[in-house]
Parts: C-alpha cells; sequence; structure tokens
C-alpha cells in the first residue's frame, strides 16, 4: 500500500508550470485585444473613400481661391501714433493711440456745443433787444435813486465801521498746545469743561487744575431732569 502511493505521488507528477509574468500577461492581453479588433472591423468600401478624397481635395482648393481672391498679405508692422505720444495707434483710429483718438473726439463735441450755444445767443439777442432797450430805461431810475440813498447812509456806516475795527484787533492763531506741558497736540488735542485744551495724558480733571465745579453741574442736572411735585397746601379761590 505504501509503495503504491509513493508511485502516485512522485515530484515530476506533483511540478506545475510557473505563473506568467507580468510582461507575458500584458503581451496576451494585447494579443487578444487586437484579434478582436479585426473580427469586428468594418471595411469601409473603395467608392466612399474615393468621395471622401474629391471632397478633401475640393475644400483645399476653395480655400486657395479665397485666399487668392482676398489678398492675403503679411501684417504690417506697428504704427506709432501721429501725435508722437510713444503709443501704438491703429487703422481704426486713424493712426492714433486710444487716449489720443478720445482726446480729439472730446474737442470736436466741444467745438460743437461752443457753436450751437452762440448761435443760440445770437438768436435770442435779435429777439429780445426791444426787451432790453425798455428794461435799461427804467434800471438807470433804479440805480439813481439807490446811489441817492447811499451817499445819505455812507458817513454814518464808515464811521460805525471804523470804530468796529479799532476795537476788535486781530488775534494771530497759534498751534494748538497742552495748557499744563504745553505740547503741541495739533487736531488730537482734548477740550476739557473749564475752556481749555489738554493732551491724552493731562486731559483728565484729576491731572490738571481745572477749575470746573463737577458737583454743582452734576447737582444742577439731576435737579433739571426730576422736577419737584408737590401738591400746594390750599385751594386756589
Amino acid at each position: 500500500m505504501e509503495g503504491s502511493m509513493e508511485n502516485a505521488c512522485t515530484p515530476e507528477c506533483l511540478s506545475l508550470p510557473p505563473p506568467p509574468s507580468p510582461e507575458e500577461r500584458e503581451r496576451e492581453r494585447e494579443r487578444r485585444d487586437a484579434t478582436t479588433r479585426t473580427e469586428l472591423a468594418i471595411p469601409i468600401p473603395a467608392r466612399l473613400l474615393r468621395h471622401r478624397r474629391l471632397g478633401l481635395r475640393r475644400r483645399r482648393d476653395q480655400v486657395a481661391m479665397e485666399h487668392k481672391e482676398a489678398g492675403c498679405q503679411q501684417p504690417e508692422g506697428p504704427i506709432l501714433c501721429i501725435n508722437n505720444c510713444g503709443f501704438f495707434g491703429s487703422a481704426a483710429t486713424m493712426n492714433m493711440c486710444s487716449k489720443c483718438h478720445k482726446e480729439m473726439i472730446m474737442k470736436e463735441e466741444q467745438a460743437k456745443l461752443a457753436a450751437s450755444s452762440i448761435d443760440s445767443i445770437v438768436n435770442g439777442c435779435d429777439g429780445g433787444k426791444e426787451h432790453i432797450v425798455a428794461a435799461s430805461g427804467s434800471t438807470a431810475v433804479a440805480v439813481a435813486q439807490v446811489e441817492a440813498k447811499t451817499l445819505v447812509v455812507q458817513p454814518t456806516d464808515v464811521a460805525g465801521t471804523s470804530e468796529e475795527v479799532a476795537v476788535v484787533p486781530k488775534v494771530k492763531e497759534g498751534p494748538n498746545r497742552c495748557a499744563t506741558c504745553r505740547k503741541r497736540v495739533g487736531l488730537t488735542g482734548f477740550n476739557c469743561r473749564c475752556g481749555n485744551m489738554y493732551c491724552a495724558l493731562h486731559r483728565y480733571s484729576d491731572k490738571h487744575e481745572c477749575q470746573f465745579d463737577y458737583r454743582t453741574a452734576a447737582r444742577d442736572a439731576i435737579a433739571k431732569a426730576n422736577p419737584v411735585v408737590k401738591a400746594e397746601k390750599l385751594d386756589k379761590i
């Protein structure tokens, strides 16, 4: 029994072929795909191929003729602005850059507006000469009356103004300074209730000699906000 088992399980019988490598698997897959494509490929008739070639040739000839008729030329180089501003111009803007072209259009529009306004003024003056002549007489009379009044009132007014000018001298304003340390504060100063200006360090009332009575001001504010409501003892008859 043991001898028969040994004869049946010899190493030659149990040896298996080695597995295929990845390269061999890839080649086998490509071979199968190529076979499938050739089997499924539908042959194109020769007549259809000739028709396609003829259509391509006609299209090529048509494009060449269009180019010849249009006279295709090589594009010209860039053109500098005719105003010598340093920028490039184009034929669409009369060989000017966009800025110069825009300025030229604006000048033309302003000239047109000025011409139209002058025409309207001239036409209006022709129609309104009579009104101007009629109004000139009334205005001359009114001006004469006003001048007579001013001649009478002028001396007193001049005397009063001269006195006021003599009383109120011009005060030269200097830079804003802190009232304690005399430091320039400019626009960043703080106005205190005592009427002076201080810097950020001396703006509080305990940092400078503040003369404002906060206690009295607070008492008055509370009394004003809370008036006493008391009924009268005797009814008025």
